[in-house]
């Protein structure tokens, strides 16, 4: 009897795993477009970045391909290989992995990214979020006070806890989001009304990811998908009612470590390939 495959578990987490990008060569001007179109017909793609061939190579571009699940890359490279897709010449794919992969950190991802991946796998309707608390924690400078001036730079900062809850899967997860920025003048009313705003959005914005770094996705070679909550990403707002979390203004008594929020970018120098392939690639140009 055939062992079934095992499945794959998918964290909202930026993909740098190995196996999870594909490199295709061999590319015409202005083919982002169409390389998106083709490639996501195989899964969820994180990016598509299309670079200019170095002058040694020749003319030319080259693309990295990144999905999220390293099944989706492996059948998009067998599946699209050598073919003829949207232009008249031939494509080379193959699928890279990261040098040095014990040195790449490991990022959550933004929030709409978070919603992206939860749509894709869960659908729509299978999960859902709402603000539990959104709070004002900001301080004043201090030296103006003193001076008894209004102050000209004043700090605004906000607190935001958001719950996720998947209702097909009996899961319900919280996080925490903390941001600030900073009013330069603080007589302009407009000025701190749109700061006001945008420091607010990025707080929920933050909480929301947070709250999605503690759910697993286990996708099975059916393309069926379980749930698994990730005890390990537990904070303490997770333990406390709604009524707690709402007076969360004493923040000291809590770990409100920042979010470290997707900030990285693929370079060719990152990944390392199948020398062979690579070799049968450009014997055929």
């Amino acid at each position: 009897m055939a062992l079934a495959a095992r499945p794959e578990v998918l964290g909202f987490r930026v993909p740098t795993e190995s196996g999870k990008a594909l490199l295709v060569w061999g590319l015409e001007e202005g083919a982002e477009h169409s390389l998106f179109s083709v490639f996501s017909e195989f899964g969820l793609l994180y990016s598509v970045r299309v670079h200019r061939n170095a002058a040694v190579a020749g003319p030319g571009y080259y693309a990295l391909v990144k999905f999220y699940s390293a099944r989706d890359a492996s059948r998009a490279q067998r599946a699209c290989n050598r073919q003829r897709l949207f232009q008249k010449s031939p494509l080379k794919v193959c699928i890279c992995t990261r040098q040095k992969a014990f040195q790449q950190q490991v990022l959550a991802l933004r929030s709409y990214r978070c919603k992206e991946l939860a749509n894709y796998y869960l659908g729509f309707n299978g999960w859902s979020n709402r603000i539990i608390t959104l709070q004002n924690i900001s301080g004043f400078d201090l030296e103006n006070e003193e001076l008894g001036g209004l102050p000209e730079r004043q700090c605004l900062k906000y607190l935001c806890v958001v719950e996720v809850t998947l209702p097909h899967h009996g899961i319900c997860t919280r996080g925490l989001g903390i941001a600030e920025a900073y009013v330069e003048n603080g007589r302009d009313p407009l000025e701190f009304v749109m700061k006001t705003g945008n420091v607010q959005k990025l707080a929920a914005e933050k909480a929301l990811s947070g709250a999605f770094q503690k759910i697993l996705l286990i996708v099975l070679e059916n393309g069926k998908v379980a749930v698994e909550y990730n005890s390990a990403q537990e904070e303490p707002i997770d333990s406390l009612t709604d009524e707690e979390l709402r007076g969360l203004i004493q923040i000291n008594d809590l770990s409100l470590e920042q979010l470290n929020l997707e900030e990285e970018e693929e370079f060719l120098s990152d990944f390392c390939f199948d020398e062979e392939h690579l070799l049968e690639g450009r014997q055929s140009n």
